[in-house]
């Protein structure tokens, strides 16, 4: 009895949120129009809002490094080895481009898309680091010191320039696409 007392009560809740839904759908003053437009102009803002929206990832790269440092002392050395790991995010600040980046000539646009670079420079995940061994005492200095050691290297592992080249690649293959997509959407 109680199961089913359940099952009609989940039922229930199911058919008023859904009629619900439809009310609103169908007689909330709220509405949605569509319209087509043939100018250039719409384009352009599309564009331009893609400034303001920011950064645009085209290439994450994933690394892990292991650093290791040494203190040699007079009785003893001390050793730290830690794993650090890390996302480096390539792709274009779009926040940064200036007012001439894009160009509208008739029916053509012209964008002068950037280099595509790191886009943060905190791409080590601080929560995931690992100590793999340690013996002695170390100051934070001392692993400050091995986390920037550790950023550099994977700096030199990953900002390649065959990454640069592909997330390059990947950033003109996709602004193209979003092009054609409101171009599409234009003309429909």
């Amino acid at each position: 009895m109680l199961r089913k007392l359940k099952i009609f009560a989940i039922t229930s809740a199911v058919v008023i949120i859904a009629g619900f839904a439809l009310w609103f759908c169908f007689f909330s003053p709220m509405g949605v129009s569509i319209r087509r437009s043939d100018d250039i102009a719409t384009t352009k803002t599309y564009v331009t809002a893609m400034r303001d929206i920011g950064q645009w990832e085209f290439l994450a790269i994933n690394d892990e490094e292991l650093v290791d440092t040494v203190d040699k002392g007079f009785f003893s050395d001390k050793e730290l080895i830690r794993i650090y790991y890390g996302t480096l995010r390539l792709g274009i600040d779009f926040s940064q481009c200036d007012e001439t980046w894009i160009n509208v000539d008739g029916d053509s646009i012209t964008l002068d898309l950037p280099q595509v670079k790191l886009l943060d420079e905190n791409f080590i995940d601080e929560a995931r680091t690992q100590a793999f061994f340690e013996t002695g005492s170390w100051t934070n200095k001392d692993r400050q010191s091995l986390t920037m050691k550790a950023h550099r290297m994977m700096k030199d592992r990953c900002l390649t320039k065959k990454n640069l080249d592909l997330a390059q690649e990947a950033a003109e293959q996709q602004v193209m696409q979003f092009l054609r997509l409101i171009k599409q959407q234009q003309t429909e």
